[in-house]
C-alpha cells in the first residue's frame, strides 16, 4: 500500500473549505487513489475555525521566525466517510480566515502580505509533522499551488528537513497567474523574517521581474520532482510568453516551465469530473431557487449594500415564473479578469449578445461574485437590459439548476488552466460556447460537443465570439436535429477521475 499526503489551502471533502476549483481536485483525487487501495492523508489550514469540532491528534513544535512555535493537528470528519482517507486541519492562532471564501486575504496595498505569513507558518508546521511521523512513512507528497511551495524550500535549504528529500514531492499548478511574490528581506512578510537561520540563495529563488523578491509559484516549479498542469493544452500554452490580452501564457515563468519540460518534470493531465453520487436539482426549479437565494441574501448583513439590487433581481425573475423564456444562456463564475475580460473591455459585445437573444425569446442568467468593478458592470447591465438576470451571490442549489435547465453555457475565459464548469454543464447535456484556450481546447469540440471561438487579435476574438454565438442560435432555430446531436454528444462525454489518476500514477507519481 502506497502512502500519500495532500497539502493544500482548500479541501471540499470537508465543510466550508472551498473557494475555487482546487477544492474540488483535493476532494476528488484522494477518493480515486483510495479506490486503488492506497492510503491518503489530506491536510489544510484550520483558518482558526475548522478545528473546533475536530479530534485533537498531536502538538507540533517547530522553529519559525527564529523562535519556537507550537501548532495543533486535528482529524476532522469529512462530508462523506471513505475508507483509506483521513482529513486533517492544522491550527495555529496566526493562521486566520480571510475575506475570500473565509480562506484567503486580499491585501491590495501589499499583495500576498497576510497569506504569505499564514501559509509559510502552515508549511513549516506540516514539514515538522511529516518529520515526526504523524502521517506514517510517506511515499508521495502532493502540493497544490504557491501556498504549499515553501515545503520544497525547507526540503532543500533547511538542515532540519533534509530527510524530506527521501520522499517524492509533486506540485500542481492550479492558477499560474497568482504567484505569491514577497520580498527576500526587510519586511515582516519576507523570507528572511520567516527563516532567519537559512542563508538566502538569491540566484536560485529570485523572481525574474522583481529580483529582490522570492516567487513562491516559481519555487514550486523549480524544486518539485514533478510539476503538473491541469490540462495538456494549458501545459503547451504556458511554455510560451504571455502577450495579453491576445494570449495568456507563462506569466513570466515560461523559462522555469521550459526547463522543467526539458528535464521531463512537466506533465499536463486533464482534471476529471464527478459522474456519480451528484446532487440533481428538480427540473423547473430554476426561478424558485433564484428567489430562495435572493431572500436568504437579503437577510445577511454583509449583503445590505446591494439589497436594492437583489430586490430588483427578484422583480425581474418573477416576470419569468409564468411566462417562461424559450432559451436560457447561463454562466457561473468568479467575476474576474480571467473569466469575463472580454465583456468588461467590450461591453457593447455583451449588449449585442443580449439583443441577439431577443430573436429566440431568450435570457442570459449570470451568477457570481468577485471584483467590484465587474460586479458594478453587470449590475448596471441588469438595470438596462430586461433579458439579463444577474444573480450577485453564491447558491449551490441555483448553480445546479442553471447547469440543468440552461440551453447554452457561456464560458469566454481569457485563459483557462482546465475549467470545471464546462464539464458540469456538459454532464447535463448543456452545450458550451467557449474561448478556444487551455483546458477548454481539451474538453469542447466545435460543432461536435459545443461551440468555440478564437482569433489572432483581440478584435478578431470579439468578432468571432459574436459569429459563433450566431452559429449556435441559428442551429437552435433552424436545425434542431443538429442541435440535439450536439447536446447528446456533450452529455455522452466523460472526463473521469479514474482516467486522470491512472495518468497521475504513471507520469506524476511514478508508481
Amino acid at each position: 500500500m502506497n502512502n500519500f499526503l495532500f497539502v493544500a489551502a482548500e479541501n471540499d471533502a470537508i465543510a466550508k473549505c472551498k473557494s475555487g476549483g482546487m477544492g474540488d481536485v483535493v476532494r476528488d483525487v484522494p477518493r480515486q487513489i483510495a479506490e486503488k487501495g492506497d492510503q491518503v492523508h489530506v491536510v489544510v489550514p484550520a483558518y482558526s475555525r475548522l478545528h473546533t469540532s475536530g479530534e485533537f491528534i498531536t502538538n507540533i513544535k517547530f522553529k519559525y521566525r527564529g523562535k519556537m512555535y507550537e501548532a495543533e493537528l486535528y482529524e476532522v470528519v469529512p462530508k462523506k466517510q471513505i475508507q483509506n482517507i483521513k482529513h486533517y486541519v492544522l491550527h495555529h492562532p496566526e493562521i486566520e480566515a480571510g475575506g475570500i471564501g473565509h480562506i484567503y486575504h486580499d491585501d491590495p496595498k501589499e499583495p500576498f502580505f497576510t497569506d504569505a505569513v499564514k501559509f509559510s507558518l502552515f508549511c513549516t508546521a506540516v514539514a515538522q509533522s511529516i518529520k515526526q511521523g504523524d502521517f506514517g512513512n510517506l511515499d508521495i507528497v502532493h502540493l497544490h499551488d504557491w501556498h504549499t511551495s515553501l515545503m520544497l524550500y525547507l526540503r532543500k535549504y533547511h538542515r532540519e528537513y533534509s530527510n524530506l528529500q527521501k520522499i517524492r514531492f509533486v506540485y500542481t499548478i492550479h492558477n499560474l497567474a497568482i504567484q505569491g511574490i514577497r520580498p527576500f528581506e526587510d519586511n515582516y512578510s519576507s523570507l528572511e523574517s520567516w527563516y532567519p537561520e537559512i542563508p538566502i540563495d538569491y540566484e536560485g529563488l529570485k523572481d525574474y521581474r522583481y529580483e529582490d523578491c522570492i516567487n513562491l509559484m516559481a519555487v514550486g516549479i523549480r524544486l518539485a520532482d514533478a510539476v503538473h498542469t491541469v490540462s495538456p493544452s494549458y501545459k503547451e500554452d504556458i511554455l510560451k510568453p504571455s502577450s495579453p490580452p491576445e494570449f495568456i501564457g507563462g506569466e513570466s515563468l515560461e523559462k522555469d516551465l521550459s526547463i522543467a519540460d526539458k528535464e521531463g518534470r512537466l506533465v499536463g493531465i486533464l482534471n476529471g469530473c464527478n459522474y456519480k453520487n451528484i446532487n440533481v436539482e428538480v427540473q423547473g426549479q430554476i426561478y424558485r431557487n433564484t428567489v430562495k437565494a435572493l431572500f436568504r441574501w437579503l437577510q445577511e448583513e454583509s449583503k445590505k449594500y446591494k439589497a436594492d439590487f437583489l430586490a430588483h433581481t427578484g422583480e425581474k425573475i418573477m416576470e419569468y415564473v409564468d411566462q417562461r423564456p424559450k432559451f436560457i444562456v447561463s454562466s457561473v463564475a468568479r467575476l474576474t479578469e480571467q473569466k469575463f475580460y472580454f465583456f468588461y473591455r467590450s461591453p457593447e459585445a455583451f449588449v449585442e449578445i443580449l439583443k441577439k437573444l431577443e430573436s429566440v425569446e431568450g435570457i442570459f442568467m449570470l451568477l457570481g461574485t468577485g471584483a467590484p468593478e465587474y460586479e458594478e458592470l453587470f449590475r448596471d447591465m441588469s438595470y438596462k437590459h430586461k433579458n439579463f438576470i444577474f444573480t450577485n451571490g453564491q447558491s449551490e442549489n441555483l448553480i445546479d439548476s442553471l447547469y440543468l435547465e440552461s440551453d447554452l453555457y457561456f464560458m469566454p475565459s481569457l485563459f483557462e488552466p482546465c475549467g470545471i464548469s464546462q464539464m458540469l454543464a456538459m454532464r447535463n447535456g448543456n452545450p458550451c460556447l467557449v474561448h478556444h484556450t487551455g483546458g477548454l481546447k481539451d474538453t469542447v469540440e466545435h460543432l461536435q460537443t459545443g461551440f468555440a471561438f478564437d482569433g489572432n487579435t483581440y478584435d478578431a476574438k470579439i468578432q468571432n465570439m459574436l459569429k459563433t454565438f450566431d452559429i449556435a442560435l441559428d442551429l437552435y432555430k433552424n436545425d434542431q436535429p443538429a442541435w440535439k446531436k450536439i447536446k447528446a454528444n456533450a452529455k455522452k462525454k466523460r472526463f473521469t477521475w479514474k482516467k486522470s489518476v491512472d495518468e497521475y500514477y504513471k507520469l506524476l507519481y511514478k508508481l
